[in-house]
């Protein structure tokens, strides 16, 4: 059965579904500040499901939604990072001010993720 992909704004989470059950996830939050980035926190595969692409399916789908949305994503996740520094062809560097940005609202309320 086909993977599908569900942003759930409202809570925080980009969601990989298959079969009605979730089987992966980003955690993320949206940057108070202009331009209000997308923020991803934390990737998420459940076990049984790894090595099958969903971690890398869900930040390409994230980054995806930020530009169609016209925001900067901010990679605070490392799994997120990493995918950004293979992809930077589809993973614009978000600038250095968002970034800290992030960070500080991160460190603000590590409870919105």
């Amino acid at each position: 059965m086909a993977i599908e992909l569900l942003d759930e704004r409202e809570a925080g989470r980009l969601l990989a579904v298959e079969d009605g059950a979730v089987v992966g996830f980003i955690a993320y939050f949206v940057l108070d500040a202009e331009p209000h980035a997308l923020v991803a926190v934390h990737t998420v595969v459940e076990p049984g499901h790894e090595g099958r692409g969903i971690a890398g399916d869900l930040v390409g789908t994230f980054y995806g939604i930020a530009a169609s949305e016209g925001v900067p994503v901010v990679p605070l996740c490392p799994y997120a990072a990493s995918w950004a520094a293979k992809h930077p062809d589809r993973a614009p560097v978000p600038p250095a001010a968002v970034v800290e940005a992030a960070k500080a609202q991160l460190d603000a309320d590590s409870g919105q993720w």
